[in-house]
């Protein structure tokens, strides 16, 4: 048979099977010793009753006015007779017997004291200087007798018992193997991101080193990580100050050369040194995604967020491109403020960039607390649009971002719990794309 894998199950089972055969050799132990017990006092129940009876038997005898003549005691009433016996003299003659005795169990050269047969169990007992022998016989059928319904009398208890104890004993096993469960419980609800301690609590101590192990190991995973954003976040604030003072140096010389060679070379170099600029503000939305504090203790309104972060994109742009629709009511959420504009920065700024040129772009923000952005433009491949939050992946090969937009706001939903959804064709369309956020609202806004 294949053990079961779970460790409760072979306790209880190894513990049930273990405690089931000492059962059941104590009770077969115990009805032997029982056995030889009762046989002793059968013994002694068959010789007290030889020395009982042989004087009333020889009075009997002596009695008679003829000697020779044999007799057997006639029964007062049917009964079951367990002792019968017979008397005879020292040439073997049968003298007296009970009344259920045969002559052909009782052999003739039996000797003083305890015989066995086949069948009986005999004791013999002689007077008058052995001219009178008295032998009393039991069958051994009795004894068996007795002796199974001990055993019945000690295995019929066991098949009450031992089911009531297997259940103590997985009651007792999962007792004990509760701590673990619960850590268990602590490292399967924990989402891939956090690499806090595991709570140890009461972990019995052959345990105790193995969930120390591994909270050594989340700590330097947890150090490895931190390092790796903090040095993406101070690369890319350090970046900014060079970088823009490299950006003003190439539109200077744009404008001091008249070479139309050099002037092309230098807007090349500010364009790629503001796509660099890019970059390093998109690492370090990424770093704070995935290593700030993204939620408070305090639900927050996110329709002035969303307004404002849309007029602002608004302003680079030909009127009318973003269409907002907010609800009336509050959207009440415990999401950092900041950390929801960077999402709505990065869903709308895609949208423009990856949309159809002049067509608009819709941000909705719903009652239930979900951001919808969409956008008109060609259908995306459904294998190509799987790899869209992976980092520096883009729809195509010509695109002009920076490959982190949707990376980032992935990074967010994953770290608040919510749900990045994307679509192509959008909702309802044949074509276009559209990406929606389910974010965490406050519980007091689902009752309004």
């Amino acid at each position: 048979m294949k053990a079961p894998h779970s460790l409760q199950s072979r306790l209880a089972l190894s513990l049930g099977v273990l405690l089931t055969l000492l059962w059941i050799a104590a009770a077969w132990g115990t009805s032997v010793v029982l056995r030889n017990e009762m046989g002793k006092v059968f013994d002694s129940a068959l010789q007290e009753t030889a020395q009982r009876l042989l004087p009333l038997a020889v009075l009997d005898i002596l009695g008679r006015e003829d000697d020779d003549t044999p007799q057997r005691l006639v029964a007062i009433q049917d009964h079951d007779e367990f002792f019968t016996y017979i008397v005879r003299d020292a040439l073997g003659r049968v003298l007296l017997q009970s009344h259920a005795a045969e002559a052909a169990i009782f052999p003739r050269d039996e000797g003083v004291g305890f015989q066995q047969t086949e069948t009986h169990r005999l004791y013999t007992e002689t007077a008058l200087q052995g001219s009178v022998r008295m032998t009393v016989a039991e069958p051994l059928e009795a004894r068996r007798k007795v002796a199974r319904e001990i055993q019945i009398g000690l295995a019929l208890p066991l098949l009450v018992v031992i089911p009531v104890a297997l259940l103590a004993i997985i009651l007792a096993v999962r007792a004990s193997l509760s701590p673990l469960r619960r850590f268990r419980d602590h490292l399967s609800a924990r989402s891939a991101r956090d690499l806090s301690a595991v709570p140890t609590g009461d972990l019995p101590w052959e345990i105790a080193p193995v969930a120390d192990t591994l909270n050594k190991v989340l700590d330097r995973l947890n150090a490895s990580f931190d390092a790796e954003r903090s040095f993406a976040a101070n690369a890319a604030h350090e970046l900014r100050t060079p970088l823009a003072g490299a950006i003003a140096q190439a539109q200077r010389l744009q404008s001091e050369t008249s070479d139309p060679v050099c002037r092309q070379r230098a807007a090349d170099i500010e364009a790629g040194l503001k796509r660099l600029t890019r970059v390093a503000e998109r690492l370090m939305q990424l770093a704070r995604a995935e290593g700030g504090r993204l939620q408070l203790d305090h639900p927050t309104d996110l329709r002035p967020v969303a307004r404002i972060v849309a007029d602002d994109i608004g302003r680079t742009i030909p009127p009318g491109r973003i269409v907002l629709t907010l609800p009336k009511t509050p959207i009440l959420s415990d999401l950092d403020p900041d950390a929801f504009g960077i999402v709505c920065r990065n869903l709308i700024e895609n949208a423009l960039r990856h949309g159809l040129e002049g067509s608009t772009v819709d941000v909705d923000l719903t009652a239930q607390g979900t951001l919808i952005v969409a956008n008109e433009g060609a259908v995306i491949p459904a294998d190509t649009l799987a790899r869209l939050t992976s980092r520096f992946e883009r729809g195509s090969s010509d695109s002009k971002g920076s490959g982190l937009g949707l990376a980032i706001v992935a990074a967010i939903a994953g770290r608040i719990g919510g749900q990045l959804v994307l679509k192509s064709p959008r909702t309802d369309q044949l074509s276009g794309f559209e990406a929606s956020l389910t974010l965490p609202v406050w519980p007091r806004q689902q009752d309004d």
